[in-house]
């Protein structure tokens, strides 16, 4: 016995030309994608100074289109200095270059009763870090970083997908800017 939905699936006179279109932008984004580098040289680098605090950017879509699934970059905190505190839908992995301190996490859940409600946990959990340590941040969790040394800054290398953006779940709330909402002073 045949499916009931044969009776209908020829009805309709729209026409499109999605698949075609798919093909064209791809050999587009293709040939587009062959003028830019595969390797980055610190000068193509770009700097920011962002709420989340001083930025050496080596990954981005701005900067170079051809790297298309992670947005990363080093993190300078000064002596003494935290970032911003912020949550993001990606996780993130950051990797000690120098340094020592520590990341505050908090936990968060969200409620669909109400549309999406976000519940922060009151108290953070502390995770102490140095320099060769690989420090994960789960999704969805509120965190910021802090350098423990009074005398030396902290680097540290920022990793996240960036699926996450082009599936719609991109946001980033910052919930508090990095002193001076530059440099982490």
């Amino acid at each position: 016995m045949p499916f009931e939905e044969s009776k209908f699936w020829r009805k309709g006179s729209r026409q499109a030309t999605y698949y075609a279109d798919d093909l064209r932008q791809t050999l587009e984004e293709k040939q587009r994608d062959e003028k830019y580098p595969k390797a980055v040289r610190p000068d193509d680098a770009p700097w920011e100074d962002s709420p989340q605090g001083r930025l050496k950017h080596l990954a981005h879509e701005g900067m170079n289109p051809r790297i298309k699934d992670v947005d990363m970059y080093i993190q300078e905190l000064p002596p003494g200095g935290r970032s911003g505190k912020h949550r993001h839908m990606a996780e993130e992995l950051m990797y000690i270059l120098e340094g020592r301190g520590y990341s505050l996490h908090w936990d968060v859940e969200f409620d669909l009763k109400q549309g999406f409600e976000w519940k922060t946990t009151a108290e953070p959990k502390r995770f102490d870090w140095e320099e060769g340590d690989l420090v994960f941040v789960p999704v969805n969790t509120v965190h910021q970083h802090f350098n423990s040394d009074p005398d030396k800054p902290t680097r540290f290398i920022s990793a996240s997908n960036r699926i996450y953006k082009y599936l719609g779940w991109g946001e980033v709330e910052q919930i508090e800017e990095a002193p001076s909402g530059k440099k982490g002073l």
